[in-house]
């Protein structure tokens, strides 16, 4: 595959291992309350309760709405993904150092990425890897705002406008393949705005 990001690109300020700036837990949330509760609403859009859904980049809280679903989290700190009572299983992994998700083919209805993906530098092998998790017709659900951690977001996106990051997700998208039906959903609930990107697996 051909990477998304260029060398210069993928580089972060801080370029210690991803572990070590995530070995303590942070209990905070990364972007303001309204954000957050269109962020809630956006997956009651998408999901259907008992959808298995993939919480990737997660933490100690998923943002989910109140029904039923079969979560799986993926994040980076441990003591997080255990104070996440909406996870029934969880896993960490690196996944700026390893791209493959320990996952069946079709495992998931949905994967979920919220206020992370500024941090891959690798986007589009872990989008298809993301792909490779989802069930034909499964749904990807990428949010973001303006909020980052500016020593480990990468270069490309810390220099790109939030219409130049859109760009970047979608040539992610694009060099992952088997994805359609892009919905880019922009509002500005509070002082965080919310940009997601919806897209189904074909």
């Amino acid at each position: 595959m051909q990477p998304v990001l260029s060398e210069a690109e993928r580089r972060r300020f801080d370029e210690r291992p991803d572990t070590t700036f995530y070995d303590s837990p942070r209990f905070v949330t990364h972007a303001d309350d309204a954000f957050l509760a269109r962020l809630t609403d956006c997956y009651a859009e998408v999901l259907t309760p008992g959808d298995r859904v993939l919480d990737a980049m997660s933490s100690w809280v998923s943002h989910l709405p109140d029904e039923s679903y079969e979560v799986v989290g993926h994040g980076l700190n441990r003591e997080e993904l255990a104070a996440n009572d909406r996870l029934d299983e969880w896993v960490v992994q690196d996944l700026n150092r390893d791209q493959t998700l320990p996952f069946a083919e079709g495992r998931f209805d949905a994967v979920l990425c919220a206020l992370s993906v500024q941090y891959l530098q690798y986007p589009g092998r872990v989008f298809a890897e993301f792909r490779r998790v989802l069930e034909d017709g499964g749904v990807l659900v990428v949010s973001f705002s303006n909020r980052l951690f500016p020593t480990k977001a990468v270069r490309a996106w810390r220099a790109a406008s939030m219409t130049g990051r859109v760009d970047l997700l979608h040539r992610a998208l694009d060099a992952a393949g088997g994805f359609e039906a892009r919905d880019v959903r922009r509002v500005q609930p509070g002082a965080d705005p919310f940009y997601a990107l919806v897209a189904h697996a074909t």
